[in-house]
């Protein structure tokens, strides 16, 4: 089955006369900042955005409010993206929106292939997580693949559904969807079973997001998300693997692929994404799999043996921590020479002759494969116990991951063991578990306040808010703000106001950190509890709204991290 996404504007009008302002950041704001200088300034910095042109996503309250005002500046409706509570959106030059919402300019990327070689030799990957050469894991679950696409082959025949949100058809031109694909679900048909994915029967939902020159951009990432969201009941997806990496230079509690991830997590997704090729240098792990809520794969090799005790961490595989201190990555899996299907006629495939294997496969490395093999494993998990949560299923395959010597660095808790997954799943361990939250001082009613008070732009509300907490919880909040790196410093403290409404002097930076703490709190250590039965553990006291809207929409009014500093750092991704 195969659905492509129409590429007409939504319907909307232009509000004449109505002038807005874009919050954006300038690069001296920033930098300042950055090196850690007060910013005394009485207001938000407001600017047109002249330079934040076409094709751009806007975040607002919702993604209704977001288009409602996109049209009104005189713009274009591409698609609503709920995830974000925004829009992709074309912007004409000296368009204004509200104070409040933000707008990242979206930028066509270029992504690498895998690395393919000649080499005769192939990955155990079966054996090595845990498995028998061939089986039957994965019957009745759903994975959604957001990558360049996936090519109609017999070892994918009647298990393969297609989104395409490029416009360009669904298929695969680049290869590298295809080869994952196989990776994780293929049936080993056209190899007598030699070539068996982790998940044979598990089904495959190809959401492609890429090109033929697998370009893709952030816009057409967030548009394929979304259509996870969407179809989730009609396709019964319980998982999502994304592996690609991106240069973003935002903090992973505000960058728009993160947030929008997190949400697919909360909402009772599986969410695996590749640590990077960029080791062996540590803290080189970027978005997304910077974020300490996802599933985060890196890079085994096996040593071309089933023997664990040869086992090593890949040398190009991602390694944390990351520039926030997250730990990273969560665990790793196969991803040297690992045995994937062949798209024909693909780039990969015209490129890397010599890396195919048979006639239907083809041989290649990275953590984009370490990726698919987790999810696959996931995917085998969900078969046998469906009503397992995301945190549980993390917490189950990193608790039974197993050690080697030289995995001791670089690979955090190890190496994926499926089998041993599998055999605990059922335990009460799992079923109990809940992921820890964060000791902070003070209780979840204060820091709501605080968080909604600002958020709302509210300054003499969030002034009595923070006189409320205790002189142990307003400490925490600086030793907490000064573990950001500067850069992340500057992105969250870039427009924050200097006055607190109540004749209590601070710096826009000491008011960031209190902001930035507030809804870290909140969004992140409350709203990112694990599920209980059927129903968020925090539910009592943070409502639907505001655990599904946690770093989104007016709960976060001072977010800007656009503007020069943004235009010069591109987002650059690549395919892992």
């Amino acid at each position: 089955m195969s659905q492509s996404i129409d590429r007409r504007p939504l319907p909307g009008r232009r509000a004449v006369g109505r002038r807005m302002s874009v919050i954006l950041t300038t690069l001296g704001i920033a930098a300042a900042a950055a090196a850690g200088t007060h910013i005394t300034t009485e207001e938000p910095q407001a600017l047109v955005a002249e330079q934040v042109t076409g094709r751009v996503v806007v975040i607002g309250p919702d993604a209704a409010a977001s288009a409602r005002e996109v049209r009104a500046a005189g713009g274009t409706v591409r698609a609503e993206v709920e995830l974000i509570n925004g829009v992709v959106a074309e912007l004409p030059r000296g368009a204004e929106l509200p104070g409040g919402y933000d707008v990242v300019p979206d930028r066509p990327v270029s992504f690498a292939s895998e690395a393919s070689t000649a080499d005769p030799q192939r990955a155990l990957v079966r054996e090595t997580v845990g498995l028998a050469s061939t089986g039957s894991e994965g019957a009745g679950v759903t994975v959604a693949l957001v990558d360049t696409g996936v090519a109609d082959v017999s070892d994918l025949a009647g298990r393969l559904d297609h989104i395409d949100v490029t416009g360009t058809g669904v298929g695969d031109d680049y290869g590298h969807g295809t080869y994952l694909a196989g990776v994780l679900a293929g049936s080993g048909e056209s190899s007598d079973g030699r070539f068996q994915g982790v998940a044979p029967q598990a089904r495959v939902l190809d959401v492609k997001v890429a090109d033929g020159s697998g370009r893709t951009s952030l816009a057409l990432v967030l548009e394929g998300l979304q259509q996870v969201w969407n179809t989730a009941d009609q396709y019964g997806t319980k998982v999502v693997n994304l592996s690609l990496a991106s240069g973003s230079p935002l903090p992973y509690q505000v960058d728009p692929l993160n947030q929008a991830l997190r949400r697919l997590w909360h909402r009772g997704f599986t969410v695996v994404v590749a640590s990077g090729n960029d080791g062996p240098t540590p803290g080189v792990v970027a978005s997304p799999g910077n974020d300490p809520v996802l599933l985060t794969a890196g890079g085994l090799d096996d040593g071309f043996s089933a023997s664990r005790a040869d086992d090593t961490v890949a040398e190009f595989s991602g390694r944390g921590p990351t520039i926030q201190g997250v730990g990273k990555p969560d665990l790793v899996a196969p991803g040297v020479h690992v045995v994937g299907l062949r798209a024909p006629g693909s780039h990969v495939d015209v490129s890397f002759p010599r890396a195919r294997v048979a006639a239907d496969y083809v041989r290649g490395s990275g953590t984009s494969a370490s990726a698919a093999v987790t999810s696959a494993a996931v995917a085998t998990i969900l078969a046998d116990s469906p009503n397992l949560r995301p945190a549980q299923i993390k917490h189950l395959v990193t608790a039974t991951a197993y050690q080697a010597d030289a995995l001791r660095t670089g690979a955090g808790a190890g190496g994926i063991d499926l089998q041993a997954a599998l055999q605990m799943a059922d335990s009460p361990k799992i079923r109990q578990f809940s992921p820890p939250v964060a000791n902070v001082p003070g209780t979840p009613g204060q820091w709501r306040s605080v968080a909604i008070a600002i958020g709302n732009g509210d300054r003499k509300a969030a002034a009595a808010a923070w006189k409320q907490l205790s002189p142990e919880a307003r400490a925490w909040v600086g030793r907490s703000w000064v573990k950001l790196d500067p850069v992340a410093r500057a992105w969250v403290g870039r427009s924050w106001v200097t006055s607190s409404g109540d004749d209590e002097k601070v710096t826009s930076e000491e008011w960031a950190a209190r902001a930035w703490v507030a809804r870290a709190w909140v969004g992140d250590a409350w709203a990112a509890r694990a599920w209980v039965g059927d129903d968020w553990a925090g539910r009592a006291w943070i409502g639907d709204d505001w655990a599904a809207r946690a770093w989104v929409g007016d709960d976060w009014a001072g977010r800007a991290w656009i503007g020069e500093i943004w235009e010069g750092r591109a987002w650059v991704v690549s395919w892992r």
